[in-house]
C-alpha cells in the first residue's frame, strides 16, 4: 500500500470578511496553498554534470518528492526507480527540488518537444502538438482481463470525499485515488493542480516499486482531461472513473490506450465512454 507523506502544511489561514445582504461578519477562513515548484535534473552527459530546469509547476506543497518523480515518470523522461539516484529539496529555497539521475542513463530531453511550464489549471500548455503529448507507455501491451461489478463503482465516490480532508477544509483541491479490484481504497493525493494530484499519487507508486498499475481503479475528484488519461496510460493504469465529465480528445485517447473510461460517476449511476466489457 501507498502511505501518504505530508512534508509541510497544504493549508493556509486567513481572516475574511463575510457579507450577507443585512449583515457583515468576520470569520477565520482556511485556503488550498499554491506556490511554484521549479523541478531540476542533474544528469551527466558526455562526461559532463548537467544540471537543468525542466518545469515550473503551481503546486500544493507537500509531497513534492512524489511529484517530481510521477512528473519525470508519466513525460517518458524516466521508466525505472533505477534511473534516479536522489532526490532533494533545496537547502535555501523549498521552491527548488533537484532530482539527480543515475551516472550511466542519459535522458533524451529533446525529443520531448515542449516547454516544460505549466499551472494549476493546465498541465500541457507548452505542448508543441497533440502528436508529442502522445508519449508511450512501456506497458500498453501488459496483460490485464478482468470485469468489475458496477456496484463497486457506485461506493467509490463516497470514499473518496471521506478521505479527501485538506479538500473538506478548503474547498479547493483536485484529488485522485486508486482503489484495488473490490473497491477498496488504498491511497489519494490532493493538489490545486489536478495534473499535479495524479503526478503524486503515480509517483509514490513508482517509487514504491508498484507499477504497473493494471489491477487499480483510478479515481478523479472532477473531470477526465487528456493530459490525465495519458498519464493513467503511462503508469499500465486500465480503469479511469471520473466524478465530471470526460472531453473529446480524452475519449479518444483512452480508447486507443485500451482502458476503460467512465465519467460522471454518482453513487447510482455512471456514464461508460470505453471498454465497456469489464463492467457487469
Amino acid at each position: 500500500m501507498i502511505k501518504d507523506n505530508i512534508e509541510v502544511s497544504p493549508i493556509a489561514y486567513r481572516k475574511i470578511q463575510k457579507i450577507g445582504r443585512e449583515e457583515t461578519e468576520e470569520l477565520d477562513d482556511y485556503l488550498a496553498v499554491e506556490e511554484p515548484l521549479e523541478i531540476q535534473l542533474v544528469y551527466h552527459s558526455s562526461g559532463q554534470k548537467i544540471k537543468k530546469s525542466i518545469s515550473v509547476t503551481m503546486r500544493t506543497p507537500g509531497q513534492d518528492r512524489e511529484l517530481a518523480a510521477g512528473f519525470l515518470f508519466t513525460e517518458g523522461i524516466i521508466d525505472s526507480q533505477d534511473q534516479i539516484e536522489d532526490i532533494s529539496s533545496s537547502v535555501l529555497d523549498e521552491n527548488r527540488i533537484a532530482v539527480a539521475l543515475s551516472t550511466t542513463f542519459e535522458p533524451q530531453l529533446g525529443s520531448l518537444e515542449r516547454s516544460f511550464y505549466t499551472t494549476s489549471s493546465c498541465g500541457v500548455c507548452g505542448k508543441a502538438s497533440i502528436e508529442a503529448i502522445k508519449t508511450k507507455s512501456a506497458y500498453s501491451c501488459i496483460s490485464d482481463d478482468f470485469v468489475l461489478d458496477r456496484n463497486t463503482l457506485f461506493k467509490l465516490p463516497a470514499q473518496i470525499a471521506r478521505h479527501q480532508h485538506t479538500f473538506e477544509t478548503t474547498g479547493g483541491l483536485h484529488a485522485s485515488a486508486l482503489f484495488d479490484l473490490t473497491g477498496n481504497f488504498l491511497a489519494l493525493r490532493e493538489d490545486v493542480g489536478r495534473h499535479n494530484a495524479l503526478d503524486k499519487l503515480i509517483g509514490a507508486a513508482f517509487m514504491a516499486g508498484e507499477v504497473p498499475l493494471k489491477d487499480r481503479i483510478l479515481l478523479l475528484s472532477g473531470r477526465a482531461s487528456f493530459e490525465l488519461i495519458q498519464k493513467a496510460a503511462m503508469a499500465g493504469i486500465r480503469f479511469v472513473a471520473a466524478i465530471g465529465a470526460p472531453s473529446s480528445l480524452a475519449v479518444q485517447l483512452a480508447e486507443e490506450s485500451g482502458i476503460t473510461l467512465v465519467g460522471f460517476l454518482k453513487k447510482d449511476k455512471f456514464n461508460v465512454y470505453t471498454g465497456s466489457a469489464r463492467i457487469h
